[in-house]
């Protein structure tokens, strides 16, 4: 087994103090925490997002009942300032608000981020109206069997989110991280909504502004990962996309593009202010236009090299996700070799995946580790 860098300590003891069942003081720190493992570790994207809908209860309850090893909240903003999870502020896909008579007129087009949008946004209701919501299922072309669930549940709060988290720690009496992803922060912050003052203030009413809280705080932004990084101690993930550039440089007129971000040089300042790079899977292992894997790409040795920890995104069971390699038969809802994807990727070295079927990455994972194939990593 490939030795334990030493940022992956940081991990490995954010998670083992998640159990939140011990006081602060008897928590390890990063630096303390035992070295013996470097197992690929899962995140469960948006929680069980293959099999329930995104950001529901229960979707969280079955992603740490399946094994995750962290949850993920996205987080938006309601009118009135709360921190809501959801993938987007626009909720025409993942609510049933289109419904909601009394809330036709608040249908409207906003600019985000530069992409032109029509539907109903977060910022357009309060945190009252917002729970008369439910949730549905934001892909039900490709997850049919999801919609069986929709309008079951609420939309969450932040405060929900990490009350569930302690309670599901409880629940399995295991350890389980949370992985809250700000969403939009420089068109939050420019509409009078700031995300990261918010959420450090709910970190710390919940006693969880620590390096050791299993808090890790995720963005694809870099400034404001890099005002969090000098306001807290939990640990910081940088995303980036295979395409674009980050919000704040494009804002500021800054010409780096996420690839510049993911050069050795790049990597480098990224470990400054970051524990984490999340990426995306194809700029680990591209695609050609056919939708055929290419050969890898050096990102993770150089993040290694910097002493980042890499976790990209996001794998998903059915066809319409994988690779034509990995693809079985021509439904793209069907399932394809998910199996041999997640193999591709241990074996090339990354540290967690985020995946919508937590199950499938930890079955992978076992069968990865049991084949020895590790020990060459």
């Amino acid at each position: 087994m490939r030795s334990m860098r030493p940022a992956l300590a940081v991990l490995v003891a954010t998670l083992a103090a998640a159990t939140l069942v011990t006081s602060a003081s008897a928590a390890p720190t990063p630096t303390e925490h035992h070295r013996q493992t470097s197992t690929p570790l899962v995140f469960g994207h948006r929680g069980a997002a293959g099999y329930r809908p995104e950001h529901t209860t229960a979707g969280y309850d079955l992603a740490a009942r399946l094994g995750a090893d962290y949850i993920e909240p996205d987080l938006v903003p309601s009118k009135d300032g709360v921190l809501i999870d959801r993938h987007e502020p626009e909720i025409g896909q993942t609510t049933d608000v289109a419904s909601h008579p009394e809330f036709a007129n608040r249908r409207t087009t906003k600019t985000i981020d530069g992409v032109v949008t029509t539907g109903w946004f977060t910022t357009d209701f309060t945190l009252a109206e917002l729970k008369t919501l439910r949730a549905i299922e934001r892909l039900p072309d490709i997850r049919q069997h999801n919609t069986l669930y929709n309008g079951r549940y609420q939309v969450l709060t932040l405060q929900e989110d990490i009350d569930q988290w302690k309670a599901l720690a409880r629940k399995f009496n295991r350890h389980l991280g949370i992985v809250p992803e700000i969403k939009h922060s420089t068109y939050f912050r420019s509409i009078g909504l700031p995300m990261e003052q918010r959420v450090l203030a709910v970190l710390r009413r919940n006693g969880l502004d620590r390096a050791d809280s299993g808090v890790v705080i995720q963005s694809f932004e870099v400034g404001n990962l890099q005002w969090l990084h000098r306001q807290t101690r939990v640990p910081l993930m940088q995303l980036t996309s295979a395409t674009g550039a980050p919000a704040d440089f494009v804002a500021s007129g800054d010409p780096r593009t996420y690839a510049d971000i993911c050069t050795a040089a790049g990597l480098k300042a990224v470990a400054r202010y970051a524990t984490f790079l999340g990426p995306d899977k194809n700029q680990i292992v591209p695609r050609d236009a056919a939708g055929k894997l290419l050969a890898p790409t050096s990102l993770i040795h150089f993040a290694h090299r910097a002493g980042l920890l890499v976790a990209p995104y996001t794998f998903r069971n059915e066809n319409n996700f994988l690779p034509v390699d990995f693809r079985r038969g021509t439904n793209p809802a069907d399932y394809g070799d998910a199996f041999a994807e997640y193999k591709l990727f241990y074996a090339l070295g990354v540290d967690g995946v985020f995946s919508d079927d937590s199950d499938t990455a930890i079955a992978a994972r076992e069968e990865w580790l049991a084949q020895g194939a590790h020990r060459a990593a």
